[in-house]
Parts: structure tokens; C-alpha cells; sequence
């Protein structure tokens, strides 16, 4: 009987809860086809979006039609082991993006440490630090 099921339908969902969902670590070889088999068990999937750029490789957005198919699929796939690699799974939220960083002030932060770095390591080879 589906009285459970539509029992946690009515429940009020968290706030950070929607459908699009942020899958981290995955492993570098999986297929397009691969991640639909492992995330469409949990609902129908409108889009899949793997990173393909050397900083995005190991990551996808899974967008599902249904918000609690979302929900269903962080919650049983957090930490799914998919060859070798544990996923990290999180509902994207578009106003917590990391913050930029001033490029100048970072330039000026790197630059401390390297003259910290000589400091206590004078007998270092300075070309690790480049």
C-alpha cells in the first residue's frame, strides 16, 4: 500500500530541497548513459549535465522532473560508491555559489606565504613554490 509513500509526499520539505541536484567526485570514465541508469531509478530526469573542462571533470548537475525523486535520489545516492569514488550529492543552490575573490588581495596573500616559506626554509628549493 502506498500510504507511506504518500504520506512523506504531503510532509513540508526543507527549503534547500529542489530538483536540481549538484553530484560531486564522480569518477572521471563514467558515461552519459551510466549516470541516467544510476539516477533514473529515482524518478524521471529532465537533464543530466557532466563537466567535460579539466576544473568541471568529476562533477554533474542531475535536474528531475519531481522534487521529491530529488530528494529520494540525495538521500540514498549520498555516498554511493561508483567505481572506486564516493559521491557527493547536494541540491544546487544558485545563491550560495562561492564568493569571487579579489584577485589582488589573493596575488598579495600568495606572495606572504612564499616569503614566509623562505623564512623557514632557507635551505629550500624555491622552484616548488612556482
Amino acid at each position: 500500500m502506498s500510504f507511506a509513500y504518500g504520506k512523506s509526499r504531503a510532509a513540508q520539505l526543507p527549503p534547500n530541497v529542489n530538483r536540481v541536484l549538484l553530484v560531486k567526485n564522480l569518477p572521471f570514465k563514467i558515461t552519459a548513459e551510466e549516470m541516467f541508469d544510476l539516477f533514473g531509478k529515482y524518478g524521471a530526469i529532465r537533464q543530466i549535465r557532466m563537466g567535460t573542462e579539466s576544473t568541471t571533470k568529476g562533477t554533474a548537475f542531475v535536474v528531475y522532473e519531481d522534487i521529491y525523486d530529488a530528494k529520494e535520489a540525495c538521500d540514498h545516492l549520498q555516498g554511493f560508491n561508483v567505481m572506486g569514488r564516493y559521491l557527493i550529492v547536494l541540491y544546487y543552490q544558485a545563491n550560495h555559489r562561492s564568493k569571487k575573490t579579489d584577485l589582488s588581495k589573493e596575488e598579495e596573500r600568495v606572495a606572504q606565504l612564499r616569503q614566509r616559506y623562505k623564512e623557514l626554509n632557507p635551505d629550500g628549493d624555491s622552484d616548488d613554490l612556482s
